[in-house]
Parts: C-alpha cells; sequence; structure tokens
C-alpha cells in the first residue's frame, strides 16, 4: 500500500494539486493508524490529508477513482458483460462456472494463471495481472489517444494473449470428445468466445485508464478553456463553483503584477542632475550614487456594480473579484445600484466572501427587485459618495446600461471623469447592441477611459491586462 500511496501522490502532483511532503508524510501516518478497512475510508483518508483547496476535491475523488477503481472496473464490467453475453444473472454464472470448474479438474491439462483466473473469473487476480502487465509494457507512458492500439498489444503480450488463444483451443477440444448434454456444451463455447472478448475489452480498457490519469491535466484545461468562454448568464451552479476559484486566480495575478512593479520602484529612477551635484568634491566621479525620491502614490478604488437580475452573475464574479483586491490598494470602496444606491464595502471588510456577497444580492442592502434606473443611481452617487473620487481614484462601472427608458444624467459620470484619475465601464452585454433600446451605453461611453465588453472569463482577463499593462 505505501508504494501505491506515493504513486497516487505523484500522480496527484502531476495533474496540479499541490502535495507536500509533510501532508505526503500524513497521509502515509493516517492510513497506519486507521489502516484500509473499506475504500471509503481510504479515499476519506487521503482526501482529508492530501487536499487543501475545496476547488481540488472533484480532481481528487476523480483520480481516486482512476487509479484505485480503475482497473478494478474494467475486470467489474467483463463480468456484466459475460452475464449479458449468457443471458444469466451472477447466480446461474457461478453455477456455470463452478461445473467448468469440475470438468477441469477431471482432465489432464494444465492451465496457465491467466487461464484460470480468467475462468474461474477471479476478479482479485484478473485485476493484479492486469495491473502488472500494464507496468511491463510501460503503458503509464501513453500520451495520446491513437496510442491505445499499441499499448494495449504490447499489455495482451505481457499477459500472454497469444497463448491463451491456444490453451483456449485445446481445452475446447478436449470438452468436445466428454458426453456432455448439448445445452452445457453451447453455454461453454459461448463462455470460452465470450471470456476472450472480455479480457481484451479489459486490456483495452486499463490502458484507457493510464491514458485518462495522464491526460487528465489536459482535459481540465480544456474544460476550462471552454468554461472561459462561455457567458457569466448561462453558467450552472458546478460551472459557477468552478469559475469562483478562476477568478480568484485572476485577482491574485493582478495583485503579483503590481507587486512587482512596486517591488522594481522602490528606490526611483537614477537621477544624473543630482549624483553629479553630491559628487563634485570628488572631481565629478560618481561615488554616490543618487536615485530621485519616488513619493509611494496609494491607488483607490470605487465599484459600482448593477446587481438587476439581467447582470446579477456577472455582478456575482465581479464583486468576489472586487473582495479578492481589498488589500492591494489603499481604499476599495464597493457600490450595489438598480435604482437605489448602497455601499457594501463594510460587508466586504466584516464578512467571507460568500456571506458578504450573499447579503449583496440579496436585497439586505437596496432593492435589487426594482427596474433598472441607471440616471437616478447615478444622481444618488453624485449626491451622497461624490467625495469618495479624487485624482488617485480608478472608478469601475459594471452594468448593461439598460436605462428602462429613464433619464441617462449622464453628466454624473463627466464629474465623476472630472475628478477621477479614470473611468472604466465593463458591459456584459454583446458591443453590437449597444445604444439600441433601452440601452444608454452611447450616452455614458464619452466620459469613460476604457469601455470593454465582459460577458465571460477570457473578456474580463483581457480587462486586467488593460489595466496592468
Amino acid at each position: 500500500m505505501d508504494e501505491r500511496i506515493v504513486e497516487f501522490t505523484a500522480l496527484l502532483r502531476a495533474n496540479g494539486l499541490r502535495v507536500s511532503m509533510a501532508e505526503h508524510l500524513d497521509a502515509f501516518h493516517a492510513v497506519l493508524h486507521l489502516g484500509v478497512g473499506s475504500r471509503a475510508a481510504l479515499k476519506d483518508t487521503l482526501r482529508a490529508t492530501m487536499v487543501k483547496r475545496s476547488v481540488d476535491v472533484a480532481t481528487f475523488d476523480e483520480l481516486f477513482d482512476l487509479y484505485f477503481s480503475g482497473l478494478g472496473n474494467a475486470v467489474g464490467q467483463g463480468t456484466e458483460s459475460l452475464m449479458q453475453a449468457l443471458a444469466m444473472d451472477e447466480s446461474a454464472l457461478q453455477q456455470l462456472l463452478d461445473q467448468l470448474q469440475e470438468l477441469l479438474q477431471g482432465m489432464d491439462q494444465e492451465l496457465s494463471d491467466l487461464a484460470r483466473a480468467l475462468l474461474q473469473n477471479d476478479a482479485g487476480r484478473l485485476e493484479q495481472m492486469l495491473r502488472q502487465a500494464v507496468k511491463q509494457a510501460d503503458a503509464k507512458s501513453i500520451e495520446r489517444v491513437y496510442q491505445e492500439g499499441r499499448y494495449s498489444q504490447a499489455t495482451g503480450e505481457a499477459m500472454g494473449l497469444g497463448g491463451l488463444d491456444d490453451e483456449i483451443g485445446r481445452l475446447r477440444e478436449s470438452l468436445s470428445e466428454m458426453d456432455l448434454p448439448p445445452e452445457l456444451r453451447d453455454l461453454l463455447e459461448r463462455l470460452f468466445e465470450q471470456r476472450l472478448k472480455d479480457l481484451r475489452e479489459m486490456i483495452r480498457r486499463a490502458v484507457r485508464v493510464e491514458l485518462e490519469k495522464r491526460d487528465h491535466t489536459q482535459r481540465e484545461r480544456d474544460r476550462m478553456a471552454n468554461l472561459a468562454e462561455k457567458s457569466f448568464y448561462y453558467l450552472s451552479e458546478d460551472e459557477m463553483r468552478r469559475m469562483k476559484d478562476a477568478v480568484a486566480r485572476l485577482a491574485q495575478r493582478l495583485k503579483n503584477v503590481v507587486a512587482v512593479r512596486r517591488k522594481r520602484a522602490k528606490r526611483g529612477k537614477f537621477d544624473v542632475k543630482a549624483t553629479l551635484r553630491k559628487n563634485l568634491q570628488y572631481g565629478g566621479v560618481p561615488f554616490r550614487i543618487h536615485f530621485d525620491e519616488r513619493v509611494r502614490e496609494k491607488p483607490q478604488v470605487v465599484v459600482l456594480c448593477d446587481v438587476s437580475d439581467s447582470v446579477r452573475n456577472v455582478s456575482r464574479f465581479m464583486l468576489q473579484f472586487v473582495y479578492s483586491l481589498q488589500d492591494l490598494y489603499s481604499r476599495v470602496r464597493s457600490f450595489i445600484f438598480v435604482s437605489d444606491i448602497g455601499e457594501i464595502t463594510q460587508l466586504f471588510e466584516e464578512n467571507d466572501t460568500q456571506e458578504a456577497i450573499s447579503q449583496a444580492l440579496t436585497g439586505n442592502v437596496i432593492n435589487v427587485y426594482a427596474h433598472s434606473d441607471f440616471g437616478m443611481a447615478f444622481r444618488l452617487f453624485h449626491r451622497d459618495h461624490l467625495t469618495a473620487v479624487n485624482n488617485r481614484t480608478t472608478v469601475i462601472i459594471l452594468g448593461d446600461a439598460r436605462n428602462n427608458y429613464n433619464l441617462a444624467h449622464e453628466w454624473v459620470l463627466r464629474d465623476v471623469q472630472q475628478r477621477a484619475k479614470q473611468v472604466i465601464w465593463l458591459n456584459p452585454e454583446s458591443r453590437l447592441t449597444w445604444g439600441f433600446g433601452d440601452s444608454e451605453m452611447d450616452r455614458y461611453q464619452p466620459f469613460c477611459d476604457l469601455v470593454e465588453e465582459c460577458r465571460n472569463l477570457n473578456q474580463l482577463y483581457r480587462v486586467v491586462d488593460r489595466l496592468v499593462t
């Protein structure tokens, strides 16, 4: 079991799970104390000691099933296909196998371990032999689907599949010389034929399990790539959980970029004039290098987030993004609006992410079920919160600009832009729809420094790239 835990740990690491040496040792100690009495207990033990992030649980579960149950499932499916081919239930199949065993004991023919395990349907022995053959054929090195045939053939040769055909042939000849009921003879013929098919299918599935182990990371990348192009509007509950982790990584990426810039700029730029003046006493030889004194600017962010029903999913991710940036800037003030506007900065300071978002979106701050009125919300912001904006403030607005034909009051954005460092508008609607119907985007756009379509993760990534470059 120790060797298998080592291999399983390597598999987790190869697929992106961060399992430290300390956690690896914890897994050994936990298995030693709790034992491996059941598969479920082993799974819970390894998950508790190796998985740190909730987002990795699904990957762990899938890899655990592949590693510890993949070959067992391949053998089990062979048994099911045998029962289906013979039109028998489990009890009737066992009776037939017992009859065959009695016949084999009375015959002067030595069978290989593989033939005996196959004809006795010894699932444990078959799984063990499959595992050894996969290792001997180096099937763990498989990387592409088109390699399945080659590795399946190599695994079959390692198991002795070629010799098995001859063994079954000789066994058929011996049974044909015996006085058996026609029904039993027919059942045995079908049994032999099906068992050979089952073994080839078991081998193919065993190789496929190895491919799925190695290919899991790529499949995860493909899945995330597809998810990144999917509109926030149409995410399922499971996709929303996966997206939360992706948004958190995006926020961390922005933090890292800004942190590197601040580190590089810590000393300021080389000041030629000051260096020459400081070194006049040395005849102009620059013994003492002088850098200009850089005044560290503390940027601020003000977020205005539309939480009306039409954009609520998008708002959820934007609020999570904002929450992740709380420690990046000197001040982040967050507001939500539909027709009224309310500040939710304190919610993020006092609660965890999900609780803060839940309170913000369930009507505890403003009436989120009202009809959208951007003009009214902007006027209230101008009246009550305009002082939150200064020349160090980046104002980010998320909304579709659908104003229900109310007054746009675009002059508010003009005043905000005059006070702010920059105004950024992220619109979750397609750019082709802006300015049509009750959309006031064409009125608001002139008073924004950057306006971008932002309705999926890839578009959000591109916006962030523009912000940090």
